[in-house]
Order: C-alpha cells, then sequence, then structure tokens
C-alpha cells in the first residue's frame, strides 16, 4: 500500500506542478492581454477586438486549473475542519466523505464532457465545442473547453492520492504520545 500512495501522490505532485505551470502561462497571458486592451483603448482609442475574449478565455484556464490546485493544496472550502487528535477511523471517515462529495458533484459534470443526451458523444460538452468558434477570432472554443475535464481528472488523482496516504497511514501505528515531553514545555 505505501508504494502505491507513494506512486500516487508522486504523480499527484508532478500533476500539479504542470497545472501550476499551465495556470502561470495563463495568467501572464490574461495580464498581457487585459494591458493590451487598456493601453489600445485609452492610449490609441482603437482596442483590438480580441483581446477581451482572450484574456476571458485564459481567465478560466487560470481558474479551473486553480481550483484543481487549490484542492491538492487543502485551500478549498471545509464545511467543518476536524482536528488531528480524532480517532483514525473517524478521520478516514471523514475523508471518505469528503472524496464522496467530490465524486459525486464532479462525476457527472465530467461524464457529460465526452457523452451527451442518450450517451451520444456527439452531443456532448466537447464535441460541441468543437465545432463553435470564438466570436472575434478564428479559433474553435475546444481550446477553452477541455479544460473542464483536465480540472476534474487532476482533482481525482489528488483526492486518489489524498486517499491513498490517508490509508497508508492508516496501517502505520501511531507514535505514542510522551505526556512528559508537555510538562517540560
Amino acid at each position: 500500500m505505501h508504494a502505491t500512495a507513494r506512486f500516487l501522490d508522486r504523480l499527484s505532485f508532478g500533476i500539479d506542478r504542470l497545472l501550476r505551470a499551465i495556470a502561470l502561462v495563463g495568467l501572464v497571458l490574461m495580464v498581457a492581454f487585459i494591458s493590451l486592451q487598456v493601453v489600445a483603448r485609452y492610449g490609441f482609442s482603437a482596442p483590438p477586438a480580441w483581446t477581451e475574449e482572450a484574456a476571458r478565455y485564459a481567465m478560466v484556464w487560470v481558474g479551473l486549473l486553480g481550483a484543481a490546485i487549490s484542492y491538492r493544496a487543502g485551500f478549498d472550502p471545509k464545511l467543518v475542519k476536524l482536528p488531528a487528535t480524532l480517532p483514525r477511523p473517524l478521520l478516514a471517515l471523514a475523508a471518505l466523505l469528503r472524496g464522496a462529495a467530490v465524486v459525486i458533484f464532479l462525476g457527472p459534470i465530467l461524464f457529460f464532457c465526452f457523452f451527451g443526451p442518450g450517451l451520444n458523444p456527439e452531443r456532448s460538452f466537447l464535441a460541441r465545442n468543437l465545432y463553435t468558434t470564438a466570436e472575434s477570432f478564428d479559433m474553435p472554443t475546444i481550446f477553452v473547453a477541455v479544460t473542464v475535464p483536465i480540472f476534474i481528472i487532476a482533482i481525482f488523482l489528488h483526492g486518489l492520492a489524498h486517499c491513498a496516504r490517508g490509508l497508508a497511514t492508516l496501517r502505520t501505528p501511531r507514535p505514542e504520545r510522551d505526556f512528559n515531553a508537555l510538562d517540560h514545555a
């Protein structure tokens, strides 16, 4: 179990680093497009039509990839923060419930990315965006829509790695607390 947990954790870490790099590029592009828009609008009174839309698409990439990055880092919103001193089985149950909530919420979205009504892949979210182009420049919107399954798959992978780490530590005995050390602190 420890080897599987280590593999999943390394994979999750690598995916996280890749997503961070892509999100950083998206953030730089978004700021550059907005800056160009502002300079062209107020400096030359002739803003290009495509900059606003390009900045919006970069924002979608940054936002969705940022959600996956936040999930791995543990910055996602939690209803209840449980103390680490609770019994391990209770913490494992809480982690299982958290993982189930993520799968219940994001699973159908991921499903409909690839399948439409009647399990028809031609009517899926991605397929519909394959034939749609951006309004102000000739680019299929699939390049924006593909971020949805990417961020969901990344979150699922991060969650799986987190569960594997938790299960691996469940099998490792917890060190006994040294109450005498607390008296000297």
